[in-house]
């Protein structure tokens, strides 16, 4: 790149987070009514609007081949009619949520007779890079908007066209609707350099948050001045327990395993009690590979399951995203608790138990951002857990774990209230 070319990029970049910068002061003084009519009005537009989405997502789709993508990704970034009404009814679904900002977390009365408050307020300007999810596009900006905050879209080169189509329309609304100029800005550029520049601007830029593939994640973390959200891989487990019901179990593996293959809350890796494991492995093997799942298990596994391929050290650590899922017999509930703690990616983990007792010390022990009883880990998702649509989910401990809704989309201030007191 010359150096006209360098200088031109920094330029945009730093011009583009500046207006983020002044419009997210602006959009924390905006009432939540005038928000969640953005969101009503955007919910409106967008399925005013499927054909020219569809003819946008179409030119994505025929790009797609070139650069790559695997069936998984296509499905990602593929929209339909009904596509684009789920987007609409996610839009719907955050303006009903209750508006964060201003909430008063917690106030007391000190001696001194001041009313000490803390108060949530937004973060301010979001920097969201994701890659081949034009959906991700309209649910980042509608979280971010409805939680008081400026975003800045970075979305792949895969769904240029179908996020440009997007933004085009929620921008259109927020100008007729009050929403200040520059608080929703989608990166119009697709060179990669743009990201490396973003990431410096921490004096514009409040937190970056990533989502899409783990080499984009990390260089993010590398690269970013500005705290980071997120999360690396979802390397997820299903444990059967001794005391497990194991059509519960069948359901719940084949679940979490095969919905959607794709997605970072999929189970990778199957724990199984060895006091089940006779009874259990040939019911699930078949129901697997019937639906195409290659199964690659440890020794043990394979005495069962004779068809299962050995899996090595490196297939436990591993986030397929695709048709395979590892198998490990264990020893006891303390033995698949240890092993989710070093193999997996403190994403989303799943107990199969009847016994009160073993659920408990699971979810206890088991260090990940979401622990699901009886349930598959495909529910650890924003709207599944009732935060209307997520921006990501984070395995971090600070400042957010689990699914990023509204309220981990701010942060909270001091505010306090006196009468003329000073302090002596």
């Amino acid at each position: 790149m010359a150096i006209a070319e360098q200088v031109d990029l920094a330029s945009y970049c730093l011009e583009t987070a500046r207006k983020a910068k002044r419009a997210s002061r602006a959009l924390a003084a905006v009432s939540g009514a005038v928000r969640n009519h953005w969101l009503r009005e955007s919910a409106a537009a967008l399925r005013a609007s499927i054909e020219p989405i569809l003819a946008a997502n179409q030119l994505d789709l025929a790009a797609a081949p070139s650069y790559g993508l695997t069936d998984a990704a296509i499905d990602r970034l593929k929209l339909t009619p009904a596509r684009i009404e789920d987007i609409a009814i996610g839009l719907e679904q955050v303006a009903a949520l209750p508006d964060p900002l201003g909430e008063i977390i917690e106030s007391s009365i000190r001696p001194s007779g001041i009313d000490v408050q803390k108060v949530r307020c937004p973060l301010g300007v979001v920097f969201f890079i994701y890659e081949s999810r034009p959906n991700v596009t309209a649910d980042a900006a509608a979280i971010c908007l409805k939680s008081g905050n400026a975003v800045i879209l970075r979305g792949g080169k895969e769904a240029l066209h179908s996020s440009q189509a997007i933004v085009s329309i929620l921008v259109e609304v927020a100008d007729r609707t009050g929403i200040p100029a520059g608080a929703l800005q989608l990166v119009d550029t697709t060179d990669r350099a743009a990201v490396g520049h973003f990431l410096k601007l921490d004096g514009e830029i409040d937190v970056a948050i990533p989502r899409g593939g783990e080499g984009l994640i990390r260089r993010v973390v590398e690269e970013a001045r500005m705290p980071v959200i997120k999360h690396f891989n979802g390397n997820c487990h299903v444990y059967v327990d001794q005391y497990a019901d194991l059509a519960i179990a069948t359901k719940v593996t084949i679940n979490s395993k095969c919905h959607r293959l794709g997605v970072c809350n999929a189970a990778e890796s199957l724990l199984v009690h060895q006091d089940v494991a006779a009874a259990f492995l040939p019911m699930i093997a078949p129901a697997l590979t019937d639906r195409g799942i290659e199964l690659r298990g440890c020794e043990a596994t394979r005495q069962i399951v004779p068809t299962a391929k050995p899996a090595t050290d490196e297939d436990f650590f591993t986030e397929y995203l695709g048709p395979i899922i590892s198998i490990k017999v264990v020893a006891s509930l303390e033995a698949a608790i240890e092993h989710i703690n070093h193999y997996g990616s403190k994403h989303t983990d799943a107990i199969i138990t009847r016994d009160l007792a073993a659920s408990r010390k699971f979810a206890v022990e088991v260090d990940s951002a979401a622990v699901m009883i009886n349930a598959s880990t495909r529910f650890n998702d924003g709207f599944q857990f009732g935060l209307g649509a997520e921006i990501g989910i984070s395995t971090d401990k600070f400042h957010a774990r689990g699914p990023c809704g509204l309220k981990e989309l701010t942060t909270y201030k001091y505010v306090v209230y006196g009468e003329g007191q000073i302090r002596e």
